[in-house]
């Protein structure tokens, strides 16, 4: 449809393809050209053209119309040419960002407030923007719409994942007191693998080599950092070191993981309809999970009842299990855990809970996103048993931030412990020895 779309338009306007230019902001007229693109937006919007003949026949006279008497150059004319067919075809002025695959994440705060996330960077982008509230709602239903979502005063917020993967969150007044904001989550078609962490300097060789034991060893791995920080990117990473033969059932909000072996079952949650019924959890999923004989489970984010699942399942046979969760700290994600677990309902003491984890959890990944952007993974630490009442984490690795650049540019450096980790015996006897040059024998 999309594509018939964009044909039809071309037929309309008929004019060749404008030349593109990087910075529509350097134009002399651009008050005036933002100006003939509200009005003609603000028309169709207002005609709510229903037919391709309506169609058709009010765009071809309504661009002829509005830039009749101005003298514009071909680009100045291909600038509104553009966010017309966006309109039509695409997502409005979002459209241009939507096809960028340098930016991760896109925010609108606003009629004006458009912000971009670029190389981990929250920056503002002021060229583009919406015309009035309006048409921020209306570019919202237009995205959600091919997915049967809706979004109105009646149902003021929707969290979905779109067709091409990416999430898209939105909430509209009442709830919002700003207007709607809207923040979409983009979709990577490759996830980043370990060359690229190393390349990246989010972890050393030294700290990849250990993941990758503890992953064929089945040590049961949870990684934890903030928003943005890259943990599913690193949870894809680490479960691509699963055997090709084992069977696999991962299990997300939003199916975000690309897994290559071959016997890979993938897992979604589903949100209530609008009678408020056919909810799907991850805790109903993780549950259905231990009937389907799996090798592995991998959960996309515990954040709730789910947990004591999850930790149920790795201390019945499921060893090997990965998932993640919001933490600022290894510490932190052990206390949020036996939160979760206590919303569960399960009437079992504080003590019992912390020995569950303790005899269900092996390793804890700490992934962070600097002030400078670039993402880090500051700590792998080991359970190691109890300090007094305490679970007691014991670091391996590590990042240790030094100093900054003038540039904001984060300075530091990776520490290895000399201690011998506790699990590296679990990994010698599963007849892994690829670590001894790093550990000894």
């Amino acid at each position: 449809m999309a594509k018939k779309l964009i044909e039809e338009f071309d037929m309309i306007i008929e004019t060749p393809k404008f030349e593109q230019v990087a910075d529509y902001d350097a134009f002399p007229n651009k008050k005036l050209l933002d100006s003939l693109r509200n009005k003609i937006i603000q028309n169709l919007i207002d005609h709510q053209i229903v037919s391709n003949n309506t169609m058709d026949e009010f765009v071809k006279r309504e661009i002829d119309r509005s830039l009749e008497g101005y003298d514009l150059s071909s680009i100045e004319r291909g600038y509104i040419y553009n966010m017309i067919e966006n309109e039509i075809s695409g997502y409005g002025p979002l459209t241009e960002l939507l096809e960028d695959p340098q930016i991760s994440e896109i925010m609108v705060n606003g009629i004006n407030e458009i912000y971009i996330e670029l190389d981990g960077q929250v920056i503002q982008d002021t060229s583009i923007s919406f015309i009035n509230e309006e048409h921020i709602v209306r570019t919202i239903q237009r995205m959600i719409q091919p997915i049967g979502r809706t979004v109105d005063t009646a149902h003021p917020m929707v969290d979905a994942r779109l067709r091409d993967g990416s999430r898209l969150n939105a909430v509209l007044p009442p709830l919002s007191l700003n207007g709607p904001i809207l923040t979409i989550r983009k979709f990577k078609e490759e996830l980043s693998n370990i060359d690229d962490f190393l390349r990246g300097g989010t972890m050393t060789p030294y700290m990849a080599r250990f993941l990758e034991a503890c992953v064929h060893a089945k040590l049961n791995i949870i990684i934890c950092g903030g928003t943005g920080s890259g943990k599913t990117t690193l949870l894809n990473v680490l479960s691509s070191f699963i055997d090709n033969h084992e069977r696999i059932i991962t299990i997300e909000d939003a199916a975000e993981l690309k897994l290559k072996q071959e016997h890979v079952i993938s897992l979604e949650t589903r949100l209530t309809n609008y009678e408020g019924q056919g909810e799907v959890t991850i805790r109903d999923l993780v549950i259905n999970s231990l009937r389907m004989r799996p090798d592995r489970i991998i959960v996309g984010e515990v954040r709730g009842k789910e947990a004591f699942d999850m930790l149920q399942a790795m201390n019945t046979g499921h060893s090997g299990s990965l998932t993640t969760m919001h933490a600022n700290s290894p510490a932190d994600a052990l206390n949020r855990l036996e939160t979760m677990i206590l919303m569960a309902g399960m009437e079992i003491p504080i003590s019992a809970i912390r020995e569950y984890i303790e005899n269900a959890l092996d390793i804890v990944v700490q992934i962070s996103r600097l002030s400078d952007g670039r993402r880090k993974i500051v700590s792998i630490s080991e359970i190691v048993g109890f300090d007094g009442e305490n679970i007691r984490l014991q670091e391996i690795f590590a990042f240790k931030q030094t100093g900054a650049l003038e540039n904001g540019t984060v300075i530091g450096e990776f520490m290895r412990y000399d201690h011998m980790p506790e699990v590296y015996n679990k990994i010698r006897s599963r007849g892994i020895h690829t670590l001894e040059d790093i550990f000894g024998k």
